[in-house]
């Protein structure tokens, strides 16, 4: 089979199951596609993973982007056949409470382990870390978070960023500017947080201008509305994007949209106008999950070049080195060392429930 020849566009679209159709094959050909997320329906096997992400690249040249989340906890798409169940991030956080240090080389132990392996199998890049502070009201962040503190939360993040790119694997820190002080979750309603743009920028926004992005390759907006600065959602606003995060703290890396079929996306009209007023407020590249019907109407009426700044900021996500394949990760050094440390404070079985978020 001879692949589709076209530089990346600017949507992220997902597969259905274990193999591409031949009309998955066709959207991913589609020259407005320029990366495919995972999720756990997806996985069978390791096997099965590495012939699906294989089958992927082979659509395209240069190859599309393969993404996943997989932060750990209940946020964990693979979680059998070898793949090691990751700690929620909160247990980091309580370790740090304790022993800073220890903390600290576990999230790197942790980061490297979730990137060697997804490498492994062909997927080249997670949604990872989460940057939300804990002010433990939010469901859908909860324990995916690191800590409550800005400064605790940026170092265990630069810590598994550090990690994941030790395995080949760019960073994303989400969901910006902050998605834990709102209850509602922006899968299935609209969260409005109402705090000043002091308070969010001193808080919770702080973590992404201390790591900036030599460490966070990417960024995801939260489908938050913060009225007290801009009556958009954080995705869809040039404010947060354009002034916020690239001018006032410098942010020069790629950014993602999250899903524009939730439910917090909606205020900005149908999948066509979500799109529009992401990439028009800054996003690089915007996602559409779980709702093929959506993308392919999306990709029927999108009209969008993909800027050159954006496709260098995509081409920074792409690994630099070959991947270990599995038998040689089981003898890598470092790998062996990371579990090992690991398995000193997290059971095998440390995910929590197998349920959890279905989207980023």
């Amino acid at each position: 089979m001879t692949s589709f020849h076209a530089l990346p566009g600017p949507v992220m679209v997902d597969i259905e199951g274990f193999t591409l159709t031949e009309q998955e094959k066709k959207r991913l050909q589609h020259p407005l596609v320029g990366g495919v997320i995972l999720f756990a329906r997806n996985f069978q096997s390791r096997t099965q993973l590495q012939a699906l992400c294989a089958q992927i690249q082979a659509q395209r040249t240069p190859p599309l982007l393969i993404a996943v989340d997989h932060e750990g906890g209940r946020v964990q798409r693979f979680k059998s056949d070898g793949f090691t169940h990751l700690p929620a991030m909160r247990e980091l956080g309580k370790i740090w409470d304790g022993d800073p240090a220890l903390a600290v080389k576990l999230a790197n132990a942790i980061g490297y382990i979730l990137a060697a392996e997804l490498r492994a199998c062909g997927v080249n890049f997670s949604f990872t870390p989460v940057l939300d502070l804990d002010y433990e009201c939010s469901a859908v962040i909860g324990d995916r978070a690191f800590h409550h503190k800005p400064q605790v939360v940026a170092r265990l993040a630069e810590a598994l960023a550090h990690g994941l790119q030790q395995a080949g694997m760019a960073a994303c820190g989400k969901h910006f500017p902050g998605h834990g002080a709102v209850e509602a979750d922006s899968h299935h309603e609209i969260p409005i947080d109402h705090r000043d743009l002091a308070t969010i920028l001193d808080q919770d926004a702080a973590p992404y201008g201390w790591l900036g992005g030599t460490v966070l390759q990417a960024v995801m907006p939260a489908h938050v509305i913060y009225p007290q600065v801009d009556e958009l959602p954080a995705g869809f606003s040039a404010y947060w994007i354009q002034r916020v995060l690239r001018q006032a703290l410098g942010y020069n890396g790629m950014v993602f949209s999250d899903d524009l079929t939730m439910e917090g996306a909606t205020v900005a009209g149908d999948i066509l106008g979500r799109a529009q007023a992401a990439l028009q407020a800054g996003c690089d590249m915007v996602l559409v999950c779980n709702r093929p019907d959506l993308a392919d109407d999306l990709l029927a009426r999108l009209q969008w070049t993909m800027p050159e700044a954006s496709q260098a900021r995509l081409q920074h996500l792409y690994p630099l080195e070959p991947a270990l394949d599995w038998d040689s990760l089981q003898n890598d050094e470092h790998y062996q060392q990371a579990q090992q440390l690991r398995s000193q404070y997290f059971s095998a079985s440390v995910t929590a429930s197998t349920g959890g978020v279905s989207a980023s």
